[in-house]
Formats: C-alpha cells, structure tokens, sequence
C-alpha cells in the first residue's frame, strides 16, 4: 500500500496509474516551487533582480489552504497535545507551522538538543531534550499531557556512516526510549522510515511495502530495527505505532543533514548562491524524491486517520525519482550560466545504489473522508 495525496483533503490508501500521478507533478513544477522560494527570500534579493518573469508554478499537490479543516473544529479538549523530537531537522518546524494551523499554537511542541533561531523560539513552543534520556523524555510526556509523539531525532545515511556508534544509539537507543514511553502513556506514534530501509536484494520497481529489505548502511539498519519495533508493540500491546518510508525531501528553507540524496537540496543552494555546484554522486544516480510541502500534508493526514483504518504499520510513500544530470538540466533552464562538475564520493554512491529508485507499487484507490 502507498500513500499519496489529491489536491482535496482527503486520504489516498492505495492508487493505480502511476505515470498519470507523476504527471500531476514533474520535476520542473517541484524546481520551479523551490526556486521561486528561495528567489523570494531576502539572501537572494540580487539574483532575484536578475532573473525577471520566474514565476512560482502551481500543482495540485500544494496544500490547500483549508486543508483538514475538519480539525479546526475540534475543541480545545479534543486537540492533540504533539511532540515532535529532533524538531529543528528539516522537516520538523515545517510539520509544526502545518500542526500549529490545524491544532493550535500552544498544542505543538518542538523539542532538540539544538538551539533554536529566534523565529523559531518565538512561533511556538520548544524544549530543549535529548531522545536518550528517557526521564526527561517521560516528564515533558507527562507534564505536557501529550497524545501524539512525532520522532524525527535521527543520524542520516552519511553522517551514519561516518559515525556508527552515534548512530546506534540516536536511531536504536532513541527508538527504544520513545516507544516505551508512547506505550506508558497510550501515545499515538509516528517513526518516520526511508528509502534508505530497502537493500540490493530488494525488489524494485515497483517495490511492495512488504518484501525482503536488507539495507547495508546503519541508517537503513536502525530503520528496519524501528520499523519491526514499532510493528511489534502494535501487535504485542496494541500501541497506535505509525511510519512513512519517506524518499529525499526537497525543500528551500533548511539545510542539508547529512543524507545522500541531500545534493537535491544543496544544488539549489549553490546555484543561487554561486551559480555552480559539485555533485559527490554520479550523474545517472537515480533517487526518490518529494516536495516538502507534500510529505508534511502526507505526514499529517496519516496521522489524522483512523487507526482502523490502516491496514499496515509501515507503508511506502511517493512523488518522483531523478538524477542529478536531469536535475541540472532543469537548473539550468532557470539559471543558464549555472555549473555542475561531479567529484563522487565512494561512500554516498554506495548508498545510493542500494536506494529503491520507485518504491511504488501500483494498485486501485480508496479514499477516507
């Protein structure tokens, strides 16, 4: 089963006809949002003046400004309290804006060992914790009356690679910790998976939520452990345990972390920064990808379903696969003195030839209203 989102707010469970999905979104309209983003911000002032009559395309995958307006309604008492660990990567302030709108600003807490900007220190609640103390972990849980535990605290493919015994602990520690402490106070939790989760003997294109995985960097290791884990203190104890296998995310606001399909962010980065950029992975390196503000929408609305209806703890999700030459190419047309020139590094393009490149598996649709 994968999941995939319309321009309505409603739950796709399952689709067929795959080319007519990716056609609601290329990789040129994905391009063209995230520059028009980054043109618009205030460090791109310049390049912006020289590049007149980029225009921001518009997709259906966008999130709709009533989006979910079903929880709007909710009264205080019916709200989710959220957590959200490892809050400052590049996904957690962006679900927590997503979470704010929907749920109310004092009901969405962020929480890193990082500190924060003051933007982000001032749009909401935050908490400085680290996902391996349990005891500190348990009194924000408990004094916070929290009832969903979103947990993005990890140690990417690459920066993982560089350092295992960090990994170990952050990915496995981290993971053991937050679903004790979900079980112990009957949390709905979501535990993010990746791409990265698959191996070489993986089956592909398309690739079924349920097969043989095998990955052989520590990230992928520590994700398939999650994964299992969290299927475990479902099955064993009844925990509301939920996972995406996110694909790259792609976005104009955050820096790169660490990941191998990372280069997707930076390329934006470079390019209107420098108007150049080296790529440590082969041109013909194909990876999954998806648009930031899809995966938040998709993030959300898997957490808002019902848990009966969910026929799995763990499920694929999709939007598009590229390489780094046909990324280029697309760069290219909006920056036409842009430069990529390839030094790859042995250990990101290992990783990345174990990465499924279309973890999809095609089938009829259902919606959840």
């Amino acid at each position: 089963m994968v999941f995939y989102f319309t321009s309505s707010s409603v739950i796709v469970l399952e689709y067929s006809v795959k080319q007519k999905v990716f056609e609601k979104m290329p990789v040129l309209r994905m391009l063209q949002r995230v520059m028009g983003q980054m043109l618009q911000s205030p460090a791109c002032s310049s390049r912006a003046a020289a590049l007149p009559g980029r225009v921001l395309g518009t997709s259906p995958w966008q999130i709709p400004a009533n989006a979910n307006c079903h929880s709007a309604s909710l009264s205080e008492t019916d709200r989710p309290r959220i957590l959200i660990t490892g809050g400052l990567g590049q996904l957690g302030v962006g679900l927590a804006k997503l979470l704010r709108k929907q749920f109310g600003k004092d009901n969405v807490i962020l929480s890193d060992i990082k500190k924060p900007s003051d933007q982000v220190f001032h749009s909401g609640p935050f908490i400085h914790s680290d996902v391996l103390d349990y005891k500190h972990l348990r009194e924000i849980v408990v004094n916070h009356r929290i009832t969903w535990l979103i947990h993005y605290s990890a140690v990417l493919s690459a920066v993982g690679e560089a350092n295992v015994p960090l990994a170990k602990a952050v990915n496995i520690t981290g993971v053991h910790n937050v679903l004790d402490v979900a079980l112990e106070h009957n949390l709905r939790l979501f535990v993010p998976s990746t791409i990265g989760a698959f191996g070489p003997t993986s089956p592909r294109d398309p690739t079924p939520d349920l097969c043989i995985q095998r990955p052989r960097t520590i990230y992928g290791v520590s994700k398939v452990h999650a994964e299992l884990m969290g299927e475990y203190y479902y099955h064993r104890y009844g925990l509301d345990f939920r996972c995406l296998r996110y694909p790259g995310i792609i976005s104009a606001d955050s820096e790169p972390g660490g990941g191998t399909t990372d280069y997707a962010v930076q390329i934006f980065h470079d390019a209107i920064k420098n108007g150049k950029f080296e790529c440590n992975l082969k041109p013909s390196t194909r990876l999954p990808m998806m648009y930031i503000d899809d995966c938040l929408r998709a993030t959300l609305e898997f957490m808002e379903a019902p848990i009966e209806s969910l026929s799995s703890r763990t499920y694929n999700i999709n939007a598009m696969s590229f390489c780094p030459e046909e990324l280029a190419q697309e760069v290219l047309k909006h920056i036409p003195e842009f430069q990529i020139t390839y030094n790859v590094d042995s250990v990101r393009q290992a990783i990345g030839r174990y990465i499924i490149a279309n973890p999809v598996k095609p089938r009829l649709c259902f919606t959840l209203h």
